[in-house]
């Protein structure tokens, strides 16, 4: 008689209209059959959530497939290998995996990357995982970040922006961050070394306010808002800035579209370059990425904070608090068996 294993899934109840909410996620336990040759078993310890998922529940074709009402959602996790079908992999080893969202998953090995479990295993979500790597390739594929370069980052206690703010220091840029509460400013100003921070709540004018911060003008706009960042950074550019375009979380929930930036015609006369950009492009930037991302870790030059739910079953009440800045830092589902 075959044997079969529990897990737990949160599925996609159904598609959500503006902010999601718990109505939209579904808690289902289902059984799994073992691993069939070159497949494994894995059970997560650490799965992330992130803005971009929201744009996976409508569907709409895109970068990436969207979510299915009825299925499993999916997303980066980090877990411990159960049992193994597939050579090169045993029970005990440490992996990163894209089948988030449930505690247990039947998995291609091919899908999976063995990690150094010498790191924290939340760091391969954080710092070596997606946010590092979208930090770094923006900063210094899209936007070619040079030495005395003045960085604007939107978005800087979050877990791109966060890991964008001190990337651009050690690369000897001025940084000047946004956030939106006191307890977010200080953190990024004092610990992550950022040169000024604006609260753009109380900061009324964002655009005067970043002028006062950038009185010399900004070079490279690291983009994770839209909306009314992007109007400032366009205002305060200097010629031939540029712009990496990894995320516009302001307009994520929007059942209309928003206007456009008001002052688009600073691209021309600026000589602007804007760039969006999508790190599953950039495959090739992962080896020399983490191998620089080691390093800093190592040294103590990168310093993260996560902001830590527990339970799978808490999984989409952490995804919806990413759109009122519940997090400082990486958003992160501890999971524990149930």
């Amino acid at each position: 008689m075959s044997v079969t294993i529990a897990a737990r899934e949160i599925h996609l109840k159904s598609r959500p209209a503006g902010l999601p909410g718990p109505e939209n996620f579904e808690l289902v336990e289902r059984r799994l059959s073992a691993p069939a040759d070159g497949q494994l078993l894995v059970r997560s310890l650490w799965m992330s959530v992130d803005p971009y998922m929201r744009g996976r529940m409508v569907d709409r074709p895109s970068y990436i497939a969207p979510f299915q009402v009825g299925q499993p959602l999916e997303g980066a996790a980090v877990g411990v290998v159960e049992q193994s079908a597939a050579p090169g992999f045993k029970p005990g080893d440490m992996v990163t995996h894209f089948s988030g969202w449930r505690d247990r998953a039947v998995i291609d090995a091919a899908t999976v990357a063995k990690i150094d479990p010498a790191a924290p295993l939340q760091a391969w979500l954080g710092p070596l995982g997606v946010p590092g790597q979208t930090a770094h390739a923006g900063l210094t594929h899209i936007a070619g970040l040079r030495e005395g370069d003045t960085v604007f980052v939107s978005a800087a206690a979050g877990a791109v922006g966060s890991m964008a703010v001190q990337i651009a220091k050690i690369k000897g840029a001025r940084v000047i961050g946004s956030v939106g509460t006191e307890d977010k400013a200080r953190w990024v100003r004092d610990e992550l070394g950022a040169d000024a921070v604006i609260n753009y709540r109380t900061a009324g004018d964002l655009t005067r306010a970043l002028a006062e911060a950038a009185p010399q003008g900004i070079d490279v706009y690291f983009d994770n808002v839209g909306g009314d960042h992007l109007d400032a950074a366009l205002a305060v550019a200097n010629k031939f800035a540029r712009f990496a375009i990894g995320g516009m979380i302001a307009q994520y929930n929007d059942e209309v579209p928003p206007p456009g930036p008001r002052n688009l015609a600073a691209l021309i006369g600026k000589r602007i370059r804007m760039q969006g950009y999508i790190i599953l492009d950039h495959p090739d930037l992962t080896p020399s990425f983490t191998h620089e991302m080691l390093g800093w870790l190592a040294e103590g030059r990168i310093k993260s904070r996560d902001t830590v739910v527990e339970g799978l079953e808490n999984a989409p009440k952490a995804f919806i608090g990413l759109f009122s800045g519940d997090n400082t830092g990486k958003m992160l589902v501890k999971l524990t068996d149930g």
